[in-house]
This record gives C-alpha cells, sequence and structure tokens, in this order.
C-alpha cells in the first residue's frame, strides 16, 4: 500500500520534534518540500515520507523590516532559502549565531562566517 499523506499539518508536527520531512514521488522519484497535493514533475498523487538530514547551504537571504500583520515584534528577521544536500530547497527563517571563518580556494582568502 502507497503512503499517500504528508499533511502539511504532520510536516508541522514533525519539524516541532525536530525531524524534517521531505516527500518522494512513487512514480517519477521526484523529491519535495513542503508537501504537495501533486507531484510537481509528473502530476501524480503517490508520495511516500522522507526524513531528510537538514544539512545544506543558504543560497539566497532576505531581511523582513516590515513584517506581516501580528508580527511587528519579531522584525527585523532573516529568511533565507537553503538547498538541502539531498537537492531541494527549502525556505526558512534564520537566527544562528555565526562565526569567522576564513574561505580559502587556492591562494585566495575570503571572509567567511559560518556557525558557532
Amino acid at each position: 500500500m502507497t503512503e499517500h499523506v504528508l499533511t502539511l499539518k504532520h510536516f508541522f508536527e514533525e519539524a516541532r520534534a525536530g525531524r524534517l520531512t521531505g516527500i518522494r514521488c512513487g512514480k517519477c522519484g521526484e523529491l519535495a518540500i513542503p508537501p504537495k497535493e501533486f507531484c510537481p514533475t509528473c502530476q501524480e498523487y503517490d508520495w511516500t515520507p522522507v526524513p531528510l538530514a537538514g544539512n545544506g547551504a543558504v543560497t539566497s537571504f532576505t531581511v523582513i523590516r516590515i513584517p506581516p500583520r501580528g508580527r511587528a515584534a519579531e522584525a527585523p528577521y532573516a529568511v533565507a532559502v537553503v538547498r538541502l544536500d539531498e537537492g531541494v530547497s527549502l525556505l526558512g527563517r534564520t537566527g544562528l549565531a555565526v562565526r569567522f571563518r576564513p574561505l580559502m580556494t587556492g591562494e585566495q582568502t575570503a571572509v567567511g562566517f559560518g556557525p558557532v
């Protein structure tokens, strides 16, 4: 029997428990996060939940200075697009403490920051 259900509610319940869960299409193998109704590649409804490690790299970010209604006390805050090692991207808030780390490529050195 194919598991079809990973609702957004279940996705966020898992996230609250510290587990990041994606979904994989049983027909074409497409990996998606957060859960979607139909596969964006083959339009099938044949999903299986897949645990994700949660490791990745920030590919883009922005700082929200004028938040949505009811969130004024949280501003400013950063929102980032993170490309996970599994190959899917996810949008999320950031607030990670960082520390300087030199980034070296051959003889070139650039200023970088990484988690504490």
